[in-house]
């Protein structure tokens, strides 16, 4: 059966420009880092994209390796997307990314034109695109000049296969040179996807300044911190739970600390007497930086995607709130 979006999706969200550049991105995005692999089904994947869309969700972040494997995340979301989207991709943006290994061989990984074209390259193939809206780097290369890395993102923008650039993971200084690499090339640079929540502000250490002085947005990505932001691990560590799998490198029992959790209660007793979830709290938590245009979510459900977006029934902060926070998190 066909897919017809919601009519009033346009109502459910507010957008927010991304830096000066034209575009506008909703203030809550979807990503596939996680549940769109090869082990995940597809019909559950199906309903999480269409009930995103149907909430005003129109951004939807990948990258070459996101699975497992690396690329089943592209190829699940490129069927989905040609099978039941295929009208409205220009109400999208899509992104995608390289940068971390992707293929076996010095040639896939890391920064160089040759990964990064060719990635692209097959990115698009398997999202059966002939465009992404959005290309990212992934992470900065220590060895290859950045340069050649800005000169690489740039030339996906010429040939018509991104329409603008991104980076992910720079630090304030290498976004300053990026920055200016970008500004000299004539390119599209209009994003920084960084990670960023209660329990992760590295970036408020200068990087949300270069970024606001020079007019790039930014989007949050784990900003419920991989889970430890919800509910879910106030009375310990559910089977089901992304600490509970051993493919998940970036969360695991060691990092649910007791420490972290004594913190998670207190911001919990915060986001109640806020008429929100924790997870909801955090979610527009990380929107008040000046910088951030999009927080980054990521679901297993339906239900977690529709919670989240209901957090915006709430977005701003009393003096005494932000006060008791930070003091949480000091």
């Amino acid at each position: 059966m066909t897919f017809i979006a919601n009519p009033k999706r346009y109502h459910e969200i507010p957008y927010n420009r991304c830096g000066n550049s034209g575009i506008k991105l909703p203030a809550i995005s979807f990503g596939l880092w996680n549940n769109f692999g090869g082990e995940d089904t597809l019909e559950n994947q199906r309903r999480m994209l269409m009930k995103a869309f149907d909430l005003g969700i129109t951004h939807f972040d990948l990258a070459n390796n996101y699975g497992p494997p690396p690329g089943a995340a592209e190829k699940n979301f490129g069927r989905i997307l040609n099978e039941d989207f295929s009208q409205y991709r220009d109400e999208m943006i899509i992104s995608t990314k390289a940068g971390f290994r992707m293929w076996d061989g010095p040639y896939g990984d890391w920064g160089s034109r040759k990964y990064l074209i060719s990635s692209l390259d097959q990115s698009l193939q398997r999202m059966n695109l002939d465009y992404v809206d959005i290309f990212y780097h992934h992470r900065p290369d220590p060895e290859t000049p950045l340069e050649e890395t800005m000169a690489a993102l740039d030339q996906t923008v010429r040939q018509g296969k991104a329409l603008y650039v991104g980076i992910s993971n720079y630090n304030a200084e290498q976004t300053k040179q990026a920055i200016d690499i970008l500004k000299a090339q004539g390119t599209p640079f209009i994003i920084h996807q960084a990670a960023y929540s209660m329990l992760d502000r590295t970036i408020e250490n200068g990087l949300t300044d270069v970024l606001a002085e020079h007019g790039i947005g930014c989007i949050a990505y784990v900003p419920l911190a991989q889970g430890l932001l919800t509910n879910k691990y106030l009375n310990g560590i559910p089977r089901d739970s992304r600490a509970a799998k051993e493919f998940i490198p970036f969360l695991n029992e060691r990092d649910v600390s007791s420490d972290k959790l004594q913190k998670i209660t207190a911001l919990n007793h915060i986001a109640r007497e806020r008429g929100q979830s924790l997870a909801q709290m955090a979610l527009v938590w990380v929107l008040q930086e000046k910088s951030v245009v999009s927080a980054l979510i990521g679901a297993s459900q339906v239900s977690q995607i529709e919670e989240n977006v209901k957090a915006l029934n709430n977005t701003t902060f009393t003096q005494a709130e932000l006060d008791a926070i930070n003091d949480i998190l000091k």
